[in-house]
């Protein structure tokens, strides 16, 4: 396990320690399986998002272990369905609508929960732009 999270994608450097160890230690693990590169990437980010959701610039302990959207839910080396991009879209309305009220989603008194779910996901990338300098 790395000392030193420098590697590591800056939304995770920005987060706390529990996210940044399940992604290097599913990462390690994927590589020992996979070899570097992306796919080991990917692997380490479906790990990451069954413990922990984006929120805003970085990631956040999830209330409830599990897939975090339908692709998620698939599984897989070849998923079906719709990435959340890091949002746990299959938490409850109330909980997309409090992250949305948290990151200052408009409008969001008026969305469904799948629009919800896109709200947050804008307003997280949003954010990440924000918070690279991009």
């Amino acid at each position: 396990m790395p000392e030193d999270f420098e590697d590591l994608p800056s939304t995770l450097q920005r987060s706390p320690k529990s996210a940044r160890e399940t992604y290097a230690k599913a990462k390690e693990s994927a590589e020992d399986t996979y070899g570097k590169g992306e796919r080991a990437s990917r692997t380490a980010y479906s790990a990451l998002k069954h413990t922990h959701e984006k929120v805003g610039d970085h990631w956040e302990q999830k209330e409830e272990y599990g897939p975090s959207d339908s692709r998620a839910e698939s599984g897989g080396a070849n998923p079906s369905g719709e990435t959340g991009g890091g949002v746990d879209a299959n938490a409850s309305k109330e909980h997309l609508y409090s992250r949305a009220k948290e990151l200052g989603v408009e409008g969001r008194s008026k969305m469904d929960k799948d629009d919800l779910a896109k709200a947050v996901q804008k307003a997280n990338d949003r954010e990440t732009r924000k918070a690279r300098g991009d």
